[in-house]
């Protein structure tokens, strides 16, 4: 492939389940014409709420469900109608990975490299991820994030040119966090295309080249870091405070223009702060409730902000609905769909 050409091109992908019979038998639909591109030598981050179609996109781009709309090319090729030479150039980590309860590491990560060509030495990089030190423990008895590392490293042994990773430091210590994050960066300054998905919005921010934002089983917003969290004026900032006991929004906070997310435990992020107005709306809120923090401090908007902001940070931004009847308006420009969803993407076989 040449670098020039994306390794994953997703246009207008469309995916329905069903029939549903709780829904008068009537098809769900679970993706609204979702695109995405992932280039080589870059990491594509794909985010959204539990339930907003992320996993059946992903699905459909590795090949393992049929787009019911809209076109996937997969390294040029078309991955639901791939054969095997293509699927060994693209490498998946999932979360949940499936790994053999009853196999070691070692060995099976010695059995995947001999389905390959040019493997990449396993004992070498089960030594990068620290898996030599419990290579021969059989998985079942591993911590999730030592399963994670395991998981990583079936997902690379082959030499992929593309590779999914999905929560790839989930569960992990420190230290194996930051060696998980130094190996995805020699993986895309090598050259490798790399879509990643995760919940922790501190990991997309540090390694995403570039975001995709979905809800709904639609796009709601992309482009890079930067670009997402420059999206308010640029002096816009976040205020986080922390205050004994808990704190619930208030009215004059959202008449202000301002976005509060309380994270529990007293403490609450203020996002859209520009302006000496927007402080006092939040100094009054807290003397109307007779608060004095115990913490404050002033940060530049995240991409955790930007998420929170358009998927609406709870599961309710969920994919699936009935499908529209026919002549229906089309609605699937609009940039936070409102619908309430059957969460019907976490069931790979797609029944009720």
């Amino acid at each position: 492939m040449s670098s020039s050409t994306p390794a994953l091109t997703v246009d207008g992908l469309r995916k329905d389940f069903g029939p549903i019979a709780a829904l008068d038998g009537r098809m769900v639909r679970v993706l609204h014409g979702i695109h995405l591109r992932a280039e080589f030598g870059a990491v594509t981050t794909l985010l959204g709420t539990n339930g907003a179609g992320k996993s059946t996109t992903l699905a459909c781009a590795q090949g393992l469900l049929k787009p019911d709309g809209g076109t996937v090319s997969l390294l040029g090729h078309d991955p639901y109608r791939a054969g095997s030479e293509i699927r060994s150039r693209v490498g998946v980590m999932l979360q949940d990975g499936g790994l053999p309860p009853s196999v070691r590491p070692a060995a099976l990560l010695k059995h995947v490299a001999g389905m390959f060509r040019t493997p990449e030495d396993p004992v070498a990089l089960m030594a990068r991820l620290g898996i030599d030190e419990f290579a021969h423990t059989p998985i079942r008895r591993l911590s999730g994030g030592q399963k994670q590392r395991v998981a990583l490293a079936a997902a690379l042994v082959g030499r992929p040119e593309a590779v999914f990773l999905d929560e790839p430091s989930a569960g992990l210590d420190p230290q194996s966090r930051q060696t998980v994050f130094e190996l995805i960066r020699e993986l895309r300054d090598a050259g490798l295309a790399i879509v990643l998905t995760t919940h922790l919005m501190d990991d997309a921010q540090r390694l995403s080249d570039y975001v995709y934002i979905i809800a709904g089983g639609r796009n709601v917003a992309e482009g890079t870091v930067a670009e997402l969290t420059s999206h308010e004026p640029t002096e816009a900032r976040v205020l986080e405070l922390a205050a004994e006991g808990r704190l619930a929004a208030d009215p004059g906070l959202t008449a202000a223009g301002l976005t509060v997310h309380p994270d529990g435990d007293g403490r609450v992020r203020i996002a859209g702060i520009s302006t000496t107005a927007h402080l006092s709306a939040v100094t009054a809120w807290l003397e109307r409730r007779g608060v004095l923090p115990t913490a404050l401090s002033m940060q530049p908007r995240t991409l955790e902000d930007v998420f929170l902001h358009l998927a609406g940070g709870s599961a309710a931004d969920s994919a699936g609905r009935p499908l529209d009847p026919p002549g229906a308006p089309d609605h699937r420009n609009r940039r936070l769909p409102q619908e309430q969803a059957t969460p019907l993407e976490q069931r790979p076989n797609g029944t009720a």
